[in-house]
């Protein structure tokens, strides 16, 4: 059985329910994908780094991964660490969902590993429209980031690859809502 074999049947059993839901865009839907659930468990969240680092390492040039808290955490420290592992770092971040209360009121954890300039991907555990990720990439950029473009776990394939590519930006997904489910 191959990596991406063995996470799809990780995501059947943990993260994937036939159920209706609202999600973050504001839609209905009658499944669901719950990332974390997947990217927190330990096979799943390591078959992710490996194969979300497979999505990217032919990317020139790389030097950071993240997104939004929370379902971007697991997700790039997985990457940054498989990345270690072959010998090529690439920086895990994490973009604040409102500035920190205290301190330097940052938006951006990971800061002083990539300074302005630094090359990134934004990664997502589930890419719907595609608005999660673009305001990813906008809060990457304000904080002087060069964002190349996005990796999910699944894309649901209701409009986020369109509306991602539409700005200028690519989308690989790990899988498809059809590869998961049919």
């Amino acid at each position: 059985m191959t990596d991406k074999e063995r996470l799809k049947q990780i995501i059947l059993e943990l993260s994937y329910e036939k159920r209706l839901v609202t999600l973050a865009s504001g839609r209905q839907s009658d499944f669901y994908f719950d990332g974390k659930q997947t990217t927190l468990h330990a096979e799943g969240g390591f078959l992710v780094g490996k194969l979300f680092y497979a999505a990217i390492r032919d990317v020139a040039g790389v030097q950071g991964v993240g997104g939004i808290t929370l379902g971007a955490d697991p997700i790039a420290t997985a990457t940054s660490i498989a990345a270690w592992l072959d010998d090529k770092p690439m920086h895990a971040f994490i973009i604040r969902k409102e500035p920190k209360g205290h301190g330097t009121g940052q938006w951006l954890e990971g800061r002083k590993n990539l300074p302005p300039g630094s090359r990134v991907v934004i990664v997502e555990d589930v890419v719907t429209t595609g608005g999660s990720s673009m305001k990813a990439v906008r809060r990457a950029e304000e904080e002087g980031l060069v964002v190349l473009g996005i990796v999910t776990l699944v894309d649901r394939e209701e409009g986020g690859r369109e509306n991602i590519e539409k700005e200028g930006y690519w989308l690989r997904a790990i899988f498809t809502k059809s590869e998961v489910v049919g």
